[in-house]
C-alpha cells in the first residue's frame, strides 16, 4: 500500500530531481509528478522478466510514438546511470502498479521484494517532459493548474504487436484553444523522445473515445469556451498491452507517477 504523504507537492516544487527522488525513496511522497523538477526528463516505467525483454524492446521499436525508449537497465541491476547516477528503480517512483497475468494486483511504493536477478527495467519518454516548453510559450496546462493528473484514454488505434504484447494506443489529452493547439504541435514536435507532436486534435469519437469526462486513467478536466481536446500518444500504452499478455509478473509506474531523471528534458538519453 502507498504510504500517507508527509511531504506536500508545493514543498517539492523547485527542488532538483535528486532531492525529489530522495523524498520519494524515503516514502514521504507518493503523488503525481507533473510540474516537478521542471527541465528534467520524466519517464514511464515497465519492469519485466528477461524472458520477455526482447519482445518488449521490439514492441517499443515498432511503436515509437507511444513507446519512446529512453532507458534500459542491465539485467538484475536496479540502477539507471544514463538517467541519473543515484537512481534506484525499486524505490524512486512515487507509486508502482503490480500486474499478475495481465490484471492489476496491487499498488506499492517500494518494489524491492518483487525485484530479482532476472528483472529488466525499461523507461519510456513521457509527455510531462515537454510541458515546461509549453508553459514557457504561455500555453496553460489545466491539470498542472489544478494539481491533478492529466486524463488518459484508450483509443481504437491498434499498436503493432510483438510476442505477447499488443493492444490499443493510449493517449493523454489537454484542452487548448485552436491557436494554442497549433503552437503546441510545433513545440512538442521538438521532443520525439517524449511522444512528439499530437496524434489527433478534436473529435474524440474518431479515435474511439466516447466520453471525455470518463478517462481510463488520470483526472477528468473541464473545457472552457472555444477549447479543443488535443491528444498525444501516451506511455501508459504498455499497461494496456500488458493486460492482453499472459505474463506472470509485470511492474509499471502508477499513471501520473513518473521517474524523474537528471537528464534535461530536451535531450534524448543514450539508452
Amino acid at each position: 500500500m502507498a504510504p500517507k504523504d508527509t511531504t506536500e507537492f508545493d514543498e517539492l516544487a523547485g527542488l532538483p530531481a535528486v532531492d525529489i527522488r530522495s523524498a520519494i525513496r524515503a516514502g514521504r511522497y507518493s503523488g503525481q509528478t507533473a510540474g516537478l523538477a521542471m527541465g528534467c526528463l520524466q519517464g514511464n516505467l515497465v519492469i519485466l522478466h528477461r524472458d520477455n525483454a526482447y519482445d518488449f524492446i521490439r514492441y517499443c521499436q515498432r511503436n515509437p510514438k507511444p513507446c519512446p525508449l529512453v532507458g534500459v537497465s542491465d539485467t538484475g541491476n536496479a540502477s539507471m546511470p544514463s538517467l541519473g547516477l543515484d537512481i534506484d528503480i525499486r524505490t524512486d517512483i512515487p507509486l508502482y502498479n503490480i500486474y499478475r497475468h495481465g490484471e492489476l494486483d496491487t499498488q506499492v511504493s517500494d518494489i524491492s521484494e518483487y525485484w530479482s536477478d532476472d528483472s529488466v527495467a525499461f523507461v519510456l519518454g513521457c509527455s510531462f517532459s515537454f510541458e515546461e516548453a509549453l508553459l514557457a510559450e504561455g500555453i496553460g496546462l489545466r491539470h498542472i493548474d489544478n494539481g491533478g493528473t492529466v486524463p488518459m484514454y484508450r483509443t481504437n488505434i491498434e499498436t503493432a504487436p510483438s510476442g505477447p504484447f499488443s493492444g490499443p494506443m493510449v493517449v493523454s489529452m489537454r484542452p487548448l484553444s485552436s491557436q494554442d493547439a497549433v503552437r503546441a504541435s510545433v513545440v512538442t514536435a521538438r521532443y520525439p523522445h517524449a511522444h512528439g507532436c499530437p496524434i489527433h486534435i478534436g473529435s474524440p469519437e474518431h479515435i474511439g473515445i466516447s466520453d471525455l469526462g470518463e478517462p481510463d486513467w488520470g483526472d477528468p478536466t473541464v473545457f472552457e469556451d472555444g477549447e479543443l481536446p488535443v491528444f498525444w500518444a501516451c506511455g501508459v500504452t504498455p499497461q494496456a498491452a500488458i493486460r492482453s499478455a499472459d505474463i506472470e509478473l509485470c511492474i509499471t509506474h502508477a499513471p501520473g507517477r513518473m521517474l524523474i531523471a537528471d537528464t534535461p528534458s530536451w535531450r534524448a538519453p543514450n539508452t
